[in-house]
């Protein structure tokens, strides 16, 4: 019998508090030594699913999502860069940074779960787009850094080219905006109870400690 806690991470690899609320999530994990209790699963969400394929400029990409004032923008930079060091994990964000279509992101995304390399791929991809400027929309890009990860050329192509994975990811994203996900991160425990956005990491560790206190009741 699995005894595990099922985490699932409803989330995109362009958003920043995505890697902010996974940092935290980790390190209550860590910290209640938990790694061999819970099991990991990333779940598709675009912020932008009908982001075009040139992306748009960030700030100006804030302005009209969110009506942020470039001050504003900058301030919140200036926020996630710190919260993320405190973390070790570096934000490099720089004049004419894009934000970009997730979408083939997702789909290989999807492959690594099965082979047991998701964790590890959306790490580099949230280290490629927020730490190394590179355009995760780019093909090219998703090859070079799922073969950091050990996932061939070759069977990039074929997720790519796959209309069966497309029509999952599509369906899996659709049933989490049917569940009434609006917002990313959203952490989901057991898929009985959740927490949005990027929850401080003594949050997590409560609820992973409920959650364990609860399996001990139920035994």
């Amino acid at each position: 019998m699995n005894n595990k806690i099922k985490l699932d991470i409803i989330s995109d690899v362009v958003c920043p508090w995505c890697i902010i609320g996974y940092k935290h999530l980790e390190a209550a994990i860590e910290e209640l030594n938990l790694w061999d209790k819970v099991e990991i699963e990333w779940q598709p969400f675009e912020l932008n699913p009908d982001m075009p394929v040139e992306g748009e400029e960030l700030k100006a990409h804030v302005a009209r999502k969110y009506g942020s004032s470039s001050e504003d923008s900058d301030n919140a930079r200036k926020n996630l860069t710190k919260l993320g060091a405190d973390y070790g994990f570096e934000f490099d964000y720089f004049d004419g940074m894009k934000i970009v279509n997730t979408f083939d992101a997702h789909l290989l995304l999807d492959f690594a779960h099965q082979i047991g390399k998701q964790t590890e791929l959306k790490m580099r991809l949230f280290s490629a787009f927020f730490t190394e400027r590179q355009d995760v929309s780019q093909r090219s890009v998703l090859i070079e850094e799922a073969g950091k990860v050990g996932i061939t050329a070759e069977q990039c192509e074929a997720v790519f080219a796959d209309v069966q994975t497309q029509n999952k990811v599509r369906a899996l994203e659709a049933q989490w905006r049917q569940m009434g996900v609006t917002g990313v991160p959203t952490v989901l425990f057991n898929r009985t109870s959740g927490l949005t956005g990027a929850q401080p990491q003594a949050t997590f560790k409560q609820a992973l400690q409920d959650l364990i206190a609860e399996q001990e009741n139920n035994k």
